[in-house]
């Protein structure tokens, strides 16, 4: 009997930790013993690795079996470490030919009868083996998919602990996966195609806010009273997103392996997410959470929108922990053994009521108190709203609008509107890690969004007039910048601040007392 091992890899939030599984079949007495910094779902994998071991067919004498996951200070947790634990003990026990493992990573669930089950955090696993250099991976037959989205690397899939022996002992030829790609390109219109921004009467003000919003990436506010159309014009954003590449798809992919909720059969995600959340979230639930955190909403929204509906319902500390990813478009969480990163590169799309009972400041509706508005609207704070590029009224939609003739604007024709904006900004920061206006930064939003002498008086007039802080003045810039590249204009002109400016006035309006 020799000492063996087989590669495999841990996920340690998005991290991926490459993991040697090393086992050891010696004379002694009968035991089954595992080190290596396991967690309880690991150690227990010794009764589920013997019971599939012995249901499969396979004898193996009673020896001391002592099995090693270094290193030992990558926390190893999951249930994908029962398969190359298996392997690497029947491969010290010489049931299997030595090197039939070589330079192939393994992943895999065993089920008591020796079935292999699918595991969660395929992707990014199988990508950082190609980076690693590996040649093969066996995965799962229910992860084959997800994994062959990795280029560059065999994908074998296998159903059980027998049949995979068999295959690596040359009784049975294994087969490679090989993806249909073709079915598979980035870059479908996201959302359903039972909603439509012609379905939306009236409210070309906020429909024009809102494109506006997606082609630079803004963070959007809608307030207004219940049914003026808030959440339903919400819903239809996906509809006027444009389209991922194939770097972003695998990106947002591994995210959603890593917390398996990428589909078995067509695992690449090809529309921009689209994230509603509850007002009764945690901030665990946004931010992510756990001893081992894993990414929670926000991280699931990059790349895509995060909408907060009732937004004044939500309670204060959740919405301020929105504050930093909002400015530095991630997550960063320590915990005692390790820090984590998390993407967060979302769009913010709130909507909320401006009181209680929703008809504030019509007050001949309202029968709020001044004191319930201010407590209502209290629950979201300035320096949260300062992070909001583009706040906009959603008035009561009219009878007339309701009734009126002709067909609204469809999410097709904005659609193409919002990606040729994306292709000008594109062009413009080609090189940098800025993809759209709201990430203008620095020197970069003085380069790009300078102003003439009529345009430098009329934000210094609306700087003093609105009481505006220097954080709501440089989303102005960029808003206006959107607004001129949704123009295809290169320079910003007053009319592009005019239209700016007028989408900071509605926070003005509800938060302005308070905001003094």
């Amino acid at each position: 009997m020799a000492c063996s091992f087989v590669p495999s890899a841990a996920i340690t939030g998005l991290r991926v930790d490459m993991v040697r599984v090393e086992a050891d079949v010696s004379n002694g007495l009968p035991m089954f013993h595992m080190v290596g910094y396991l967690s309880s779902e690991v150690k227990e994998a010794s009764e589920r690795v013997r019971t599939a071991i012995c249901n499969s067919g396979i004898h193996l004498p009673p020896k001391k079996t002592v099995i090693n996951l270094s290193p030992a200070t990558v926390k190893k947790r999951g249930p994908s470490f029962d398969l190359p634990i298996a392997l690497s003990v029947l491969q010290s026990a010489q049931e299997l030919p030595p090197g039939s493992l070589k330079n192939t990573l393994v992943l895999g669930e065993l089920s008591l009868d020796g079935k292999i089950r699918k595991v969660k955090g395929v992707l990014p696993i199988v990508a950082e083996a190609v980076r690693a250099g590996y040649d093969s991976c066996i995965l799962p037959c229910e992860n084959v998919s997800e994994g062959a989205l990795a280029e560059g690397i065999r994908i074998i899939g296998a159903e059980s602990l027998s049949q995979l022996c068999r295959r690596l002992k040359g009784e049975e030829k294994a087969q490679a996966h090989i993806p249909d790609r073709g079915a598979q390109i980035p870059g479908d219109v996201p959302g359903s195609a039972s909603v439509d921004y012609s379905d939306i009467k009236g409210q070309e003000v906020v429909k024009r806010a809102s494109e506006v919003a997606v082609a630079g990436g803004h963070n959007l506010l809608l307030i207004g009273p219940p049914g003026s159309g808030k959440s339903m014009l919400a819903s239809r954003i996906p509809t006027i997103l444009p389209p991922l590449s194939r770097e972003e798809s695998m990106e947002i992919t591994k995210i959603y392996s890593v917390v398996g909720l990428v589909d078995e059969k067509c695992p690449l995600i090809t529309g921009r997410p689209f994230r509603s959340v509850h007002h009764t979230a945690t901030k665990a639930a946004l931010i992510g959470g756990g001893g081992i955190p894993v990414p929670g909403e926000i991280s699931l929204a990059h790349g895509g929108v995060l909408f907060l509906d009732e937004l004044a319902e939500f309670q204060r500390p959740v919405l301020e922990v929105l504050r930093q990813p909002l400015e530095e478009r991630c997550i960063r969480l320590a915990r005692s053994h390790g820090n984590y990163v998390f993407p967060a590169g979302f769009m913010l799309v709130a909507a909320s009521n401006p009181c209680p009972c929703g008809s504030y400041p019509d007050m001949t509706r309202c029968r709020c108190s001044p004191g319930q508005v201010e407590q209502y609207l209290g629950r979201i704070s300035q320096p949260f709203l300062d992070r909001i590029d583009i706040c906009i009224e959603a008035p009561a939609v009219s009878y007339e609008d309701l009734k009126g003739a002709g067909k609204a604007e469809a999410s097709a024709v904005i659609r193409e509107r919002v990606c040729r904006a994306r292709e000008i900004q594109e062009r413009r920061y080609k090189g940098t890690e800025i993809r759209t206006n709201a990430m203008l930064e620095g020197k970069e939003l003085e380069k790009h969004c300078r102003l003439g002498r009529e345009e430098e008086r009329l934000m210094e007039q609306a700087f003093t007039a609105l009481g505006l802080t220097a954080r709501t003045y440089h989303k102005i810039l960029k808003v206006a910048r959107t607004i001129a590249d949704l123009d295809g204009d290169e320079e910003i002109r007053c009319f592009h601040l005019q239209e700016a400016v007028g989408y900071r006035t509605m926070d003005k309006k509800y938060w302005g007392r308070r905001a003094r």
